[in-house]
């Protein structure tokens, strides 16, 4: 991903022990099926903002990893299941000592319960807990509570309450959060208010900023049209308005945006975006280039076209221009990109091409990705990505062979290969790893 923010990027878990019965642990916006909301959600390219404002109070993604490094696992385990009305999901993983990550042994708890009631609805409760806290000697734990109700077919409502305790963090480490979500066929609007205080920590989850108090509302009227091309208009409206807890506004977008959905499953999309930012340091943007701090408002415009996923070959074109902070930005995007050549091979080509032209200096932000996927039998199937990133100046490569040998019995062949681009025409091996995974399931 392009990461044009002072904040830091959202990446998915990819593990599968830990994506099985991953839905069980979800708590908040993520287990009420009412999404933080946003307008930058909606762009697509570069992207000129990064990750969600809620909070995710279990992130497994910190299980294992440490600043960027790998902690070994030495064990744990893992217990979900249903009871009556209960869902009940409980993890335990036991991390060892890494020097090169400065991570010390760590014991990893998560607990988490649901109830349902009434006829869509449901609450629940969840508790994290990590042995070592990274902010100092000590421990952390997160407590938090959920709850979810649906009434008729379009109305939704959601909130939560969580607090953390860390030693030395003391008062302001609460986070709460309450929705409102009406998802009609042709109107639509959603009310959101969340509160994350500057010292709530979750440290087995995820916090993308701390001190705010953010009040999201937007607004769609969607009418479906007597036109033979086209399926559905959406005239829609936003305001993201976010504050510190002790009234200071640091971010407003206030967003308007046309969607045409075709009838052949093409969309297009066309909005226009005004910001104000108040940084309260100086945001480094590329590594010789920082925007001062201070309060900037600018503006720009966004388009794109997105294919049918039924073509044969789909994907999303995009192309942002307008302001960016004291600056300009040019943004060129080919995402969610679809070819199949054959019923066996697939080929995912992606594009992101940011240039950021500032008063402090300038640069070309790009991103060229290349999946394909060859399907040899329907247990058996190769895989190659190839990406190169100039932001790290890095080219990477990964090719794997997935051979489901019996139901839930895995053999992976990987070959890894990173090189650095940015000292010689010729890119400079860094480092090469071939992996060989086996995985048995046993059924009793």
């Amino acid at each position: 991903q392009v990461n044009l923010t002072r904040f830091s990027l959202f990446f998915p878990e990819k593990r599968e022990f830990f994506l099985e019965s991953r839905g069980t642990f979800d708590f908040g916006s993520a287990a009420g099926g009412i999404a933080g909301g946003g307008p930058r959600g909606g762009r697509g390219g570069g992207g000129l903002f990064g990750g969600g404002d809620v909070p995710t109070v279990f992130f497994s993604r910190r299980i294992g990893l440490e600043g960027g490094q790998t902690v070994p696992i030495l064990g744990g385990g893992r217990l979900t299941g249903k009871v009556g009305d209960f869902s009940v999901g409980a993890l335990n993983i036991q991390t060892d000592d890494a020097l090169s990550a400065e991570a010390l042994a760590t014991n990893f708890t998560v607990f988490r319960v649901k109830r349902d009631v009434l006829r869509r609805s449901r609450i629940g409760g969840i508790f994290t807990g990590r042995s070592i806290s990274t902010k100092g000697p000590g421990s952390n734990q997160v407590f938090g509570l959920d709850a979810a109700f649906s009434f008729y077919e379009n109305v939704n409502l959601n909130g939560y309450y969580a607090r953390s305790q860390t030693p030395g963090m003391t008062g302001e480490d609460a986070s709460y959060q309450a929705a409102f979500n009406y998802t009609g066929d042709i109107y639509r609007f959603q009310l959101d208010h969340l509160l994350v205080g500057d010292h709530f920590n979750p440290e087995v989850g995820f916090l993308r900023r701390d001190d705010f108090r953010r009040t999201y509302t937007q607004a769609q009227y969607r009418p479906r049209p007597s036109l033979r091309a086209v399926r559905q208009f959406t005239f829609g409206s936003s305001l993201d308005y976010i504050e510190t807890v002790a009234g200071v506004l640091e971010t407003r977008i206030a967003q308007g945006r046309f969607d045409i959905e075709f009838e052949n499953s093409d969309q297009l999309n066309v909005d226009v975006q005004e910001s104000y930012e108040r940084l309260q340091r100086p945001f480094r943007i590329a590594s010789d280039v920082s925007i001062p701090v201070g309060a900037y408002k600018f503006q720009d415009y966004f388009v794109s076209y997105t294919l049918g996923q039924q073509r044969r070959a789909s994907g999303s074109f995009s192309l942002q221009r307008g302001e960016f902070f004291d600056g300009h930005i040019t943004a060129l995007g080919y995402q969610r990109s679809r070819i199949t050549v054959t019923s066996q091979f697939s080929f995912e080509p992606g594009l992101s091409i940011n240039r950021i032209e500032l008063p402090g200096g300038h640069f070309t932000a790009q991103l060229l990705t290349s999946r394909l996927t060859y399907t040899l039998t329907p247990r058996m199937f190769f895989g190659g990505l190839v990406q190169y990133n100039s932001g790290t100046q890095s080219l990477n490569a990964n090719l794997r062979l997935r051979w489901e040998y019996s139901p839930g019995s895995e053999l992976f062949v990987v070959y890894n290969d990173v090189r650095d681009t940015a000292l010689r025409g010729t890119p400079i091996l860094q480092n090469r790893a071939f992996i060989i995974k086996f995985t048995k399931l046993f059924r009793f």
